[in-house]
């Protein structure tokens, strides 16, 4: 994927195809008309538009509903929330992840803890049921380049975590980075996004949290250099403001550089308010901005 240096003003290239900036205003009239009340019907709607057929010329909605997404992701476009389309069943939870015994006291007592990659399809079922069942936000499909994570004390689960695609704009993290629009079109995916931490609700250890951030962040870089090709040099995340005071990160020593402004976005108009959320960034190495800048910025 190739993005621009700020909405509308570039062209971009997602699953194989370049959108031109008319060709994306096409798209958000598209994506914003009541009558498109679906994102399959949105990518159907798009694919005629753009004619974008296969070559026995049938629209490739399925191409262009990953590049919908892709786009929404990186907020260039702005999608109805996936709740508009059909529901699929619901699959109730299994035994695996029912509510275990309580843990508490202290991480001495714990003993050794891992926190292990999820690398088979059993470990990411587990992943999917924890998030689901016990995050206040609920489930979540982690946008672009992603690794997840479960953590342990011996055969005891403690949490979960998962990083995925960075935000495509904003504002308190792009002002500490320093950089340009042209330069992060360029260096997006080095920066990752703390999408989902998860303590389970009956593990009440004082620092843990802090203790697993300082973890699985040691082998972070590794573990995405070996599933996705690239060493992120910088993460963030998003702590709702009137839920998380966000001591766990400050403790672990990520730097709060500002908040959002409260808009999702599905807000259109700009009437919408969201909650508020603090934003966290943490460097992967010192030499982050520079890396960020291609060498603008000097550490």
């Amino acid at each position: 994927m190739s993005a621009g240096a700020s909405r509308g003003q570039a062209t971009l290239r997602y699953c194989g195809r370049d959108f031109s900036p008319a060709e994306l205003d096409i798209i958000r009239r598209i994506a914003d008309d009541p009558h498109q009340p679906t994102r399959a019907e949105i990518a159907r709607a798009v694919c005629d538009a753009l004619h974008w057929l296969q070559p026995d010329g049938r629209p490739k909605v399925m191409s262009c509903k990953v590049a919908l997404l892709r786009m929404e992701a990186h907020g260039v476009i702005w999608l109805p929330l996936p709740t508009r389309e059909k529901p699929a069943p619901r699959r109730g939870f299994s035994e695996a992840s029912a509510p275990g015994a309580p843990i508490t006291g202290t991480l001495a007592d714990l003993g050794p803890v891992r926190v292990e990659p999820v690398h088979d399809a059993a470990a990411g079922r587990l992943w999917n049921e924890w998030v689901a069942r016990y995050h206040y936000r609920g489930a979540i499909t982690l946008p672009g380049a992603q690794v997840r994570y479960l953590a342990y004390a011996g055969d005891r689960p403690l949490a979960a975590l998962g990083f995925g695609a960075a935000a495509w704009s904003l504002a308190p993290r792009d002002r500490y980075i320093g950089w340009t629009g042209a330069e992060r079109e360029a260096h997006l995916p080095l920066v990752a996004d703390l999408h989902r931490f998860l303590v389970l609700p009956w593990v009440s250890v004082p620092c843990l949290a802090s203790h697993l951030l300082g973890r699985v962040l040691r082998r972070l870089p590794g573990d995405w250099v070996g599933r996705h090709g690239l060493r992120p040099v910088l993460l963030e995340t998003f702590v709702e403001a009137d839920r998380f005071p966000g001591t766990c990160y400050r403790a672990a020593n990520w730097i709060h550089v500002g908040q959002t402004q409260g808009r999702g976005r599905m807000d259109r108009t700009h009437r919408r308010a969201e909650t508020i959320k603090h934003v966290w960034l943490y460097p992967l190495q010192p030499d982050f901005r520079a890396v960020l800048t291609g060498g603008r910025i000097r550490p």
